[in-house]
């Protein structure tokens, strides 16, 4: 009897341990067939497809939620791949989400202030009253990934840098190897530059759920059940990341104005100004200078004639 009640828990461990939800910590699971979701507010359960990563609009609302709760959520080569790339200034905020975890195009966060978003749900305009008009959301097609790896004992085989990368990135989360494109790596600052990017118009591949699981595992905050984190390896070496930043290239340029410059770059901005306009007037002032002692030595030679 004793036997048979010991197999009798044994399968309801194995079958609630079964029930969980892979690619979101927070989740909530239960029932046959196993059913997930993770609140987004006040009694208010999001349900999750954990066979693939959640949309990022429903995770930020997730963390959102939990951080009004006083529940743990986050801590706190490269530059920019072309002029139009940006990177989220405004950090996380609590979005208007639609049915299938996309971000609205109009965000306004419960205020008056309302902007417009990319599809990564980052800020790609000037803020405006509500008034403000999104009338669609701009896809982000190709986001590039700087970060550091901690260092490494033995020289880092840089060949096989970019398949390592892939390979992890493939393995992690579920992406194609093919969509890194390109992978530039700075053995002195220990540097790694990641583009990855897809089709102009393609719609099933989101490359800002990748990025920002992948930001949250190198922040050692993975939002999988696990706990891993994000660490390729080349040859024999493990790579431990830090220091992640993520850049955003849109199928649109976005349309920020010199209004809402912060006060630190309108400053570089009049200087460097001002530094062009002071040297057009020394050259100015110099050619004119030139122009007369031509001119006067001019008059000196025709005097004798």
């Amino acid at each position: 009897m004793k036997i048979l009640i010991a197999l009798v828990l044994s399968v309801l461990a194995v079958g609630a341990s079964a029930c969980t939800c892979n690619s979101m910590k927070w989740a909530t699971c239960d029932g046959t067939p196993c059913a997930c979701s993770v609140l987004i507010g006040e009694n208010n359960p999001q349900k999750l497809d954990c066979t693939k990563l959640i949309p990022k609009c429903f995770l930020m609302k997730a963390e959102m939620y939990r951080a009004k709760k006083g529940l743990s959520t986050r801590t706190g080569i490269g530059g920019k791949p072309v002029e139009t790339a940006f990177v989220d200034n405004d950090g996380i905020y609590d979005p208007e989400c639609e049915n299938d975890g996309k971000f609205k195009a109009k965000q306004c966060n419960n205020t008056e202030e309302c902007w417009c978003v990319n599809s990564a749900g980052v800020r790609r305009t000037d803020k405006g009253d509500k008034n403000l008009k999104c009338e669609k959301l701009v896809e982000t097609m190709w986001v590039r990934i700087q970060l550091k790896h901690k260092e490494v004992k033995d020289k880092m085989d840089e060949a096989g840098l970019k398949t390592a990368i892939a390979d992890a990135i493939n393995a992690r989360y579920g992406f194609k190897k093919d969509l890194v494109k390109e992978v530039q790596y700075d053995p002195k600052a220990r540097l790694i530059v990641v583009d990855v990017k897809k089709e102009k118009g393609d719609r099933v591949n989101d490359l800002t759920q990748m990025a920002y699981y992948m930001e949250k595992d190198v922040k050692v905050l993975p939002l999988f059940m696990d706990q891993k984190k994000f660490e390729p390896k080349v040859g024999a070496q493990t790579l431990e990341m830090e220091n992640i930043l993520v850049y955003y290239v849109d199928e649109e340029a976005p349309t920020f104005t010199m209004k809402n410059l912060s006060g630190g770059i309108i400053a570089v901005i009049v200087v460097v100004v001002l530094a062009v306009v002071a040297g057009l007037l020394v050259l100015f002032f110099a050619r004119r200078r030139q122009q007369q002692k031509y001119n006067k030595a001019q008059q000196r030679e025709m005097e004798p004639m």
